[in-house]
């Protein structure tokens, strides 16, 4: 599976492995010509995508301006009848009209957004003549939204686009108001759709699909049901940890994720016991931006590889399956290369010193599960649904999947077969 464009793969447990001197002697040296081919060598360069972020509370007022600057007259919002519900949807729009503009509410999107809704909402976005596309919603109204901009300019059926730097020509400007802390879609180059006819979702990695502009107002965070606050904190932390330990990982991915973490374990369970206090969403809203800037760029793991298709399978919350499955890949992956653990035990606040870097390993796994029974997700895949006749089918297409790229354990059939029953 190839990684996306600026992508840096490494196998060295030390943080700066990517960033050498010239030689290998760890030296910088002054001007002087570089030989082309040495400088597109990995192991010298990275690329970080972010878009523009408004962040804050009543942030949201800014989407007028957002949508305006990057080339909005008439913006096509993505949406869910429960933002609607939530009323956030009629303040958008009131902003976006404040702005001179025309928007358009498309609203037929459902969690784990489906193959068929993304063809029905570029239909209905091809007919109204609309130009920025905004989501206003969690991970699956941005995912929807995303593949709505790919067939916008690319034409042809969303499942075409599935793996890595398959959108070829420019999509139309997109600015993103994530109502979740977790999913990272908002600040991400990932659109993840299900294949409904296969049951199972297909990852789309494209730097086009980065958003222009991501407003991020944590006063949407409090209308979440505790179930989806669970689920996409834990999807948030299982960024952070992902991408810090994946093969593509460099120091500026890393700063991200350990801040992310100590974000997260530090004020998930705050924002299920003090729902409408300021401190515990700012965190969480924080730490999910940090940890969709870290993954953006390091990309993930096994965890998501294996997630992707039991929500393709069951419709089943990404998140929760995520909760499930880390601590067992965390012990998976460490058994190869338990250091890269200890800096995330010791953001989430772990006790390390004097401590093997593999016993650290699974006290972090402990802590994870720890934090999933805190915000009451499932100890088992089996009470979302899964059998144990789902595993060789589940084990099938994670190989497939292109977040099992980066995953810094190499992982085959029997491998992936044995975390998943371990999982059950």
């Amino acid at each position: 599976m190839p990684l996306p464009q600026g992508a840096v793969v490494t196998s060295s447990d030390e943080p700066d492995a990517n960033w050498s001197g010239e030689a290998g002697n760890g030296e910088l040296t002054g001007p002087q010509r570089v030989d082309a081919r040495a400088a597109r060598q990995p192991a010298h360069l990275a690329k970080f995508h972010a878009p523009e972020v408004v962040f804050g509370p009543g942030s949201l007022a800014e989407l007028g301006h957002c949508a305006l600057r990057v080339g909005g007259r008439r913006p096509f919002l993505v949406t869910d009848p429960g933002l609607i519900e939530a009323g956030w949807v009629e303040e958008a729009v009131d902003y976006l009209r404040l702005a001179g503009l025309r928007p358009v509410v498309w609203h037929d999107v459902t969690p784990n957004p489906k193959d068929h809704e993304v063809e029905a909402g570029f239909q209905r976005y091809a007919e109204s003549g609309s130009d920025v596309i905004i989501a206003l919603g969690g991970g699956s109204c941005i995912d929807a939204a995303k593949g709505v901009a790919i067939l916008a300019s690319n034409g042809g059926r969303i499942l075409d686009f599935e793996g890595v730097d398959q959108v070829a020509a420019p999509i139309p400007p997109t600015v993103m108001v994530p109502s979740t802390s977790g999913t990272g879609a908002d600040v991400s180059q990932f659109a993840v759709v299900t294949d409904t006819a296969g049951q199972v979702k297909i990852t789309i990695i494209s730097r086009t699909l980065v958003p222009e502009i991501s407003v991020i107002d944590p006063r949407l965070l409090t209308t979440m049901p505790d179930w989806l606050n669970a689920a996409t904190g834990l999807d948030a932390l299982t960024h952070a940890i992902e991408s810090f330990v994946s093969r593509a990982h460099n120091p500026l991915t890393d700063n991200l994720a350990l801040h992310a973490v100590k974000l997260i374990t530090g004020h998930l369970v705050g924002t299920q016991t003090r729902p409408k206090e300021v401190s515990p969403r700012l965190a969480m809203a924080q730490g999910s931006l940090e940890a969709g800037m870290a993954f953006t760029n390091a990309i993930l793991g096994a965890t998501h590889a294996m997630s992707h298709q039991v929500g393709g399978l069951l419709d089943a919350p990404h998140g929760v399956v995520n909760g499930v499955l880390l601590p067992h890949v965390i012990r998976f992956n460490a058994q190869i290369q338990p250091g890269r653990f200890v800096a995330l035990a010791d953001a989430a606040g772990i006790a390390t010193d004097g401590v093997a870097p593999d016993e650290v390993a699974l006290m972090l796994a402990e802590r994870v599960r720890a934090l999933a029974d805190d915000v009451g997700v499932p100890r088992g895949l089996a009470s979302l649904g899964v059998t144990e006749a789902d595993v060789p089918r589940l084990s099938r297409t994670t190989l497939k999947d292109a977040c099992l790229a980066t995953n810094p354990r190499d992982a085959g059939l029997l491998d992936i077969e044995t975390l998943f029953r371990a999982a059950l």
